[in-house]
């Protein structure tokens, strides 16, 4: 072995390096094993159980529901660390809430989700039987992102045990009081064979991506929706990506101004806007913006009359999400728009990560406001002269996740609907759609693929497999081949009579 002694600085740096690198190296390749064998180990109880019951099902969803009740307030608790302040209200009505509902709605459903539908089969299959029977997939990875960190994880979950699959949920390294409470809670209720829960950092979110899955379910941004989707491409791993994109509010010159504000102002506040069906940018009309932004300062601060020590208005995540939107807002300044800043008590911020609402108008579309998902307290305000400008203006952009539109007309809500292109629409409201379990749930293009929540969740996560059962009948027998027999002349001969017309 080689002393280090007479080696100059310049070599010791670099053996050091190599040094750093080897361990991380081992360090991954170590996670990378330990992931693989958690999920040999998943796939091998469910070779084993290929076809849970429904009461098997119902039990594993039972106990999701237990556990969530047995740990609610050590959740909210956690949420409200890993924010440095995120109100429990909240948290319980956005993050728990909408599971234990999932929860319900699945067991109420799953005895006929599970039954085999009857299909229709064709004249030339004569005395046979078609069904469709729906059995799990196997092993379903959830990646979790750090703004409901609950919800997230846990909704994808309840379709993946309702269609009868194991799970293994990577949480975010954002939220890691947690990302590790939800593993110690789904630790007690769950065997390691039926649900893992997995912490730590960018490396091992990596590694569980390229796992071979038998479904993966990522939320979180487009940058790195396409990332993940190339890493599962390697395993064929089919994805459910729900990602998010600019969701636009389209406010009809009719509509009146001081309640579409009243409305928008309630989901904008969700989270301090850290929500991927936030609404991004509000178009309005071009004689009405003053009066929009009047109205929603006012509807904002009857929620939130001060921010920095009012637990109910949500810390930005990270330092470095709070530099980007400050980053994001000089670029809008410095560029002509004008911000006003929602502060009732002119409260200053420094050391902590809560960031006031800011109402932008005279935006361009060059401004990143415009051009970047804001994800944050940050609301761009965009003139249109006529509906059918707003609707060309919407669909010159990548598809959003969910686009809200105000207006009593149902024709022209109806137009909105039918000319533009988003993952959902709320018509006179913001986000509620995304707590409706009777509908499915997902983006569309750069706003994500596929479907979970409710009965598309159970479909997302099963295979539809197709079966024809033959009886004791066998007309192929009559009609095959040496072809040009008498009885195929019939059949050919009376089929082509029935096409003969539409």
């Amino acid at each position: 072995m080689l002393s280090r002694k007479g080696l100059d600085n310049a070599t010791l740096s670099s053996l050091k390096e190599a040094e750093m690198s080897a361990a991380n190296v081992v360090e991954i390749n170590n996670t990378a094993n330990e992931l693989r064998a958690a999920l040999s180990r998943m796939q091998r109880a469910y070779s084993l159980t290929p076809a849970p019951t429904r009461q098997q099902r119902i039990d594993r969803l039972d106990r999701l529901h237990a556990a969530i009740i047995e740990y609610k307030d050590r959740l909210i608790d956690a949420v409200d660390q890993d924010f440095d302040g995120r109100a429990g209200a909240e948290t319980l009505m956005i993050e728990l809430l909408p599971v234990l509902e999932g929860i319900r709605y699945n067991k109420k459903n799953l005895a006929k989700w599970m039954r085999p539908s009857k299909r229709h089969t064709p004249l030339m299959l004569l005395g046979a039987k078609a069904k469709v029977h729906y059995q799990p997939l196997g092993v379903i990875g959830i990646v979790v992102p750090w703004n409901f960190p609950i919800f997230l994880g846990l909704s994808p979950l309840v379709g993946a045990l309702a269609a009868g699959n194991r799970a293994m949920i990577k949480t975010s390294e954002f939220a890691p009081k947690t990302g590790e409470l939800l593993a110690e809670m789904l630790s007690k209720h769950f065997s390691d064979d039926e649900v893992v829960v997995v912490n730590g950092g960018v490396e091992v979110a990596t590694e569980f991506t390229k796992l071979p899955f038998d479904h993966l379910v990522f939320t979180g941004s487009t940058q790195v929706g396409r990332i993940v989707m190339h890493a599962a491409a390697d395993n064929l791993t089919p994805v459910t990506l729900e990602l998010g994109g600019k969701s636009p509010a389209i406010v009809h010159d009719s509509f009146p101004i001081d309640e579409a504000a009243k409305r928008i102002a309630f989901g904008k506040g969700l989270n301090a806007g850290q929500v991927c069906v936030s609404p991004d940018y509000i178009m309005v009309p071009r004689a009405k913006v003053d009066a929009f932004v009047a109205a929603f300062v006012k509807a904002f601060t009857r929620h939130y009359p001060s921010l920095q020590t009012n637990p109910d208005y949500t810390s930005i995540i990270t330092e470095r999400q709070r530099d980007r939107l400050l980053d994001t807002l000089r670029d809008a300044e410095q560029n002509g728009a004008t911000v006003v800043t929602i502060n009732p008590t002119k409260e200053t911020f420094d050391g902590t990560r809560k960031l006031p609402m800011h109402v932008i108008t005279n935006v361009s579309e060059d401004m990143r406001v415009m051009t970047e998902e804001i994800f944050g307290p940050l609301l761009p305000v965009v003139p249109y002269d006529t509906l059918d400008d707003a609707i060309a203006f919407v669909n010159d952009r990548d598809r959003p996740l969910a686009l809200y539109y105000f207006d009593w007309d149902k024709g022209r809500a109806e137009k909105i609907l039918q000319e533009t292109h988003s993952g959902g629409v709320c018509i006179n409201e913001v986000m509620t759609h995304t707590m409706v379990d009777d509908m499915p749930f997902g983006g569309v293009g750069p706003s994500g693929m596929g479907h979970y929540h409710g009965k598309e969740g159970f479909l997302n996560f099963s295979k539809a497999k197709a079966v024809v059962r033959k009886g004791w009948f066998d007309g192929n027998a009559l009609i095959g081949a040496p072809w040009g027999n008498r009885a195929f002349n019939l059949f050919i001969k009376f089929q082509l009579r029935r096409f003969r017309k539409a």
